[in-house]
């Protein structure tokens, strides 16, 4: 494990052969995201079999549309350039081909809940248009400054709550494929309200799916209602791309800190994602502004990082990756004594993971191991961002694909044998053989005397080199011949 803070990285399936996704899983990433608005089945399917070839503990997230406005298809699907005050007309027909003179929109109802005087920004606020007036279904709009135009592009309507559904009959197949596929996370965008997970979650409680979802945080409802959001999420994506547009760009960075240190105290992994490493979609190196802002989002002790662009596209893949890892690997070294202290819960689990990573500063433990059947304990664990790794033995391998998103965990599938004994010394042989351990070193070990459903009950922190050379007779509540 090269760093703490996980990376995830958009695959088109235009360019995701094996070779490529190996050598941006090598230099540091963990999860692929396929963002479900520019892709098919076909390409879901090539995404997932390719990456799964590369390594099944590589996670997989898919993003649904949500309540989200995209400007249809160019016409023969090209680029079409604007300069300020151009007249175009707007029409909600999701059917309708884009030209130069007629933008169609998703959404059908859209001159319905506009007015003039607001302004339509497209591709994250790259173009600007003002809406001069409406006649019927037709809305009449001056570009406001010049820009290309590509297909299927975001649009934003700051100020306006438009009346969209939380699922389109788009999402509900898209979550089909997810659920056939195997996919481990569906991120769902534009999320506004609890009840916009649960619709989602519904549909996988019917299909008796595992896959958790990851609330995309990008407008102001989002914010507005986050605390229930939260409470039915696995996990948060802050969105800063359309979240920057809906609020104040200036208001970013302390929506992302607050944002951040509310999932941390829910135990619940965080992904900060959007424009990171722009600049790099066409060169080769990365601005200082963007430097500072990867490492601002892990001083802020973020789970994981997202580039979009950047490896969908972009012309340096594995070095945006590679960039990241290194200023994730830098800026995690002066994270000593800094980390986030979440509240202690009347939990055991809660309990124990506390004390496992303050051992590492009282007691000098190199390393926290934990065996993990739904990955609850992991989790906890790296929601107190210790200073040293954390070995979740995985009893399932969707576990490890989950915990890929988790704050320095190295997960670590093992099937089932007939002593979980056997575990651990195979956890402590991976450790030292890494160069991450030595004889000499301590750990922590967290686990459950009762096996699966019973959760974390007990700490036991000792000696490597005394385990490893008392093993047959060493004894810990849950290393007996249980698990059979």
């Amino acid at each position: 494990m090269k760093k703490f803070t996980k990376i995830v990285a958009t695959i088109s399936d235009r360019r995701c052969d094996v070779d490529f996704i190996r050598d941006l899983y090598e230099n540091g990433m963990n999860v692929v995201r396929m963002n479900s608005a520019h892709i098919q089945y076909e390409g879901f399917r090539r995404i997932v079999e390719n990456v799964r070839t590369v390594s099944p503990s590589i996670g997989i997230l898919m993003d649904t549309k949500g309540a989200e406005i995209r400007t249809t298809t160019n016409l023969d699907d090209q680029n079409i350039e604007y300069q300020p005050g151009d007249k175009v007309t707007f029409i909600g027909d999701p059917k309708g081909v884009t030209d130069k003179t007629t933008i169609y929109l998703s959404y059908i109802n859209i001159a319905r809940d506009v007015r003039p005087g607001v302004r339509f920004l497209i591709d994250d606020g790259e173009i600007a248009f003002l809406v001069d007036s409406i006649e019927g279904d037709k809305i009449y709009a001056t570009a406001q400054n010049g820009g290309s135009l590509g297909s299927r592009k975001s649009v934003n309507v700051p100020g306006v709550s438009i009346d969209l559904p939380s699922l389109t009959d788009r999402d509900r197949t898209n979550i089909g494929y997810a659920i056939d596929l195997g996919v481990d996370f569906i991120a769902h965008s534009f999320v506004r309200s609890a009840r916009d997970l649960l619709d989602i979650q519904e549909i996988l409680d019917a299909h008796n799916s595992p896959i958790k979802i990851i609330s995309k945080i990008e407008n102001q409802e989002g914010i507005d209602n986050f605390d229930e959001i939260l409470d039915v999420s696995y996990g948060i994506m802050i969105a800063r791309g359309d979240l920057g547009i809906e609020v104040p760009a200036e208001r970013i960075p302390v929506i992302q800190n607050q944002l951040i240190n509310k999932c941390i105290l829910r135990h619940k992994p965080v992904i900060v994602a959007t424009q990171m490493l722009h600049s790099m979609i066409n060169n080769p190196r990365p601005t200082r502004a963007e430097v500072s802002d990867i490492a601002n989002a892990v001083n802020q002790h973020t789970d994981a990082l997202m580039l979009s662009g950047e490896t969908a596209y972009g012309k340096y893949p594995v070095e945006a990756i590679a960039t990241m890892t290194r200023v994730a690997a830098e800026v995690e070294k002066s994270l000593i004594n800094t980390r986030p202290a979440p509240l202690v819960e009347p939990d055991v689990t809660s309990f124990l993971s506390r004390q496992a990573v303050i051992s590492s500063e009282v007691l000098s433990t190199k390393a926290i191991i934990t065996d993990s059947y739904t990955g609850r304990t992991a989790r906890y664990i790296a929601s107190f961002r210790g200073s040293y790794p954390t070995l979740a033995i995985c009893y399932y391998p969707y576990v490890v694909r989950l915990l890929a998103l988790s704050y320095g965990v190295l997960p670590l599938y093992q099937e089932r044998m007939e002593s979980s004994r056997v575990y651990l010394q195979n956890a402590l042989i991976h450790l030292i053989e890494s160069g991450r351990l030595t004889k000499e070193d301590r750990i922590a070990y967290l686990g459950g005397a009762y096996g699966e459903g019973h959760g974390t009950s007990f700490l036991e922190i000792n000696n490597v080199g005394k385990i490893m050379e008392n093993f047959q007779s060493y004894n810990l509540p849950n290393l007996e011949e249980a698990h059979i």
